[in-house]
């Protein structure tokens, strides 16, 4: 795919949503960074049901840690892998405590080595915490670079590094935010809606409905 056709890509997207964000629901780059942790093999709509009465109750990392293991999993026990996400989820907030004075780090490595936290999070937080231009490659973006021609690549770090490399600078900051949405509601993996996609004439799916 050349350099015109992915931008172009791009300006429909952003047509079609000028200003793109994350569905998960959160009030500060903590509650973020806990919200998707909480949100590995889990839906959006299953994690801000969960975090809708958390967050109130432990909106920090100190409110967090003071309710422990067995406190927090009463209030995300409907979310996949509980246990373990309630175990990384308090070691994150001591460690948020004992070496950041509290705050969220806005680097990379920083964020990484926090219990729970890989790349695909770090991304996310980097992203829409602190305004960086990352692209975090879940199952959704990582078919959407397939399918489409956008970015192919055999595994999740091969379309983000080309995926950071493609885009043009102009659209880099929304570009995971676009592309997450166009296949969580468009782009489906069993039932994609061609008929309907804004890109159909320019994505390159052998495949595509005609």
């Amino acid at each position: 795919m050349n350099k015109q056709k992915r931008s172009e890509i791009y300006t429909r997207l952003k047509a079609a949503n000028p200003a793109p964000t994350t569905e998960l629901e959160y009030a500060s780059p903590f509650q973020l960074l806990i919200a998707v942790l909480l949100s590995a093999q889990a839906t959006d709509v299953g994690v801000n049901k969960a975090t809708r009465k958390l967050f109130p109750v432990a909106p920090t990392p100190e409110a967090m840690l003071a309710l422990g293991e067995e406190g927090l999993m009463e209030y995300i026990k409907t979310i996949g892998l509980y246990k373990t996400k309630a175990k990384n989820t308090i070691a994150t907030c001591r460690i948020l405590l004992e070496k950041h004075g509290g705050q969220v780090p806005e680097a990379r490595e920083a964020l990484e080595a926090l219990p729970g936290v890989g790349r695909k999070t770090a991304n996310v937080v980097l992203n829409t915490a602190f305004g960086q231009p990352t692209i975090a490659v879940d199952t959704h973006i990582f078919r959407v670079a397939n399918r489409t021609g956008l970015a192919p690549g055999k595994d999740v770090r091969e379309v983000e590094d080309k995926l950071t490399r493609h885009t043009p600078a102009e659209f880099r900051q929304d570009a995971h935010h676009w592309l997450i949405l166009h296949g969580r509601y468009r782009c489906k993996a069993r039932k994609p809606e061609c008929g309907t996609c804004p890109i159909y004439d320019l994505c390159e799916w052998k495949a595509k409905a005609p």
